[in-house]
């Protein structure tokens, strides 16, 4: 009779167990742009999300989209997703963790060739062909296409767009590819990209880091990156801090297995 009792309440709890709902996190992301994401899962940023739900012991989903203009306002903004796992740090439009990594735009040239030691007051800039990474309007190009302008260096500059072709993988790595085709000599290129493509260039290429760090005391080079989450969702933010606290041994080792460079604040 005891027996069959401890069988019956064993049914009870484990019944009441199944009850308790499997936490769930959405995180938003590009399917079509490595080294930060893809559907595959490939990117460091999907990494990241799984580190994050795998420690808060939650089922990871996704919600895709293409990150160009109104991501933000079609993803988290629409509470479609929890997180986003790479937004610059301190965006008004959401709420960031604090930084996991900082990187830099970077000069990109063949090693073949001798454009060691650039910077945007080198005078051979204003006989190079130059990539720059394209935003759109003037109001919201990167800040390398405006550093650039003010020195007047423009005729020689050639644009490629961050939103690229998306019919094919991976559309912003095509400026990486033009300096390896010699369609451009050099190109100024956001850091993890440069990185993660010039590791796998079948052309040695050079990567140095874009000075100085602050154009004309305006635009900078280098950025803070962190996690974003829905304005006002503080639980999963602090939940979030504490991850990337935790696990910044293996959030080193991440960005490095990916070859980005990272820098030190003004560095």
């Amino acid at each position: 009779m005891r027996k069959l009792f401890a069988v019956a309440v064993a049914a009870v709890l484990l019944g009441s167990c199944n009850l308790i709902p499997e936490r769930k996190l959405t995180a938003c992301a590009d399917p079509n742009n490595l080294p930060f994401s893809n559907k595959a899962g490939q990117g460091f940023e999907n990494k990241l999300a799984e580190m994050i739900a795998s420690d808060l012991h939650a089922k990871l989903d996704y919600v895709w989209w293409a990150q160009r203009r109104g991501y933000v306002r079609n993803t988290l903004n629409e509470r479609k997703c929890d997180f986003w796992p790479g937004i610059a740090s301190n965006v008004e439009m959401v709420a960031t963790s604090r930084p996991y990594y900082r990187s830099t735009y970077m000069f990109v040239s063949r090693a073949s060739e001798n454009l060691k030691g650039l910077t945007l007051d080198d005078p051979r800039l204003k006989t190079l062909k130059i990539g720059v990474q394209m935003v759109g309007n003037d109001a919201t190009n990167t800040p390398p296409a405006h550093a650039l302008a003010s020195r007047g260096i423009v005729g020689n500059v050639r644009g490629y767009m961050l939103y690229g072709n998306y019919s094919k993988p991976n559309p912003p790595a095509e400026i990486v590819r033009a300096v390896e085709r010699g369609d451009v000599d050099v190109a100024l290129v956001w850091g993890p990209l440069a990185g993660y493509f010039a590791a796998k260039s079948p052309v040695p290429l050079r990567l140095e880091p874009v000075i100085p760090w602050m154009a004309d005391m305006q635009w900078p080079m280098q950025f803070d990156i962190s996690v974003g989450v829905q304005s006002g969702n503080d639980k999963l933010l602090k939940e979030i801090d504490q991850i990337l606290d935790r696990r910044s041994g293996d959030i080193r080792k991440l960005l490095a297995a990916y070859h980005v460079p990272v820098v030190e604040s003004g560095g």
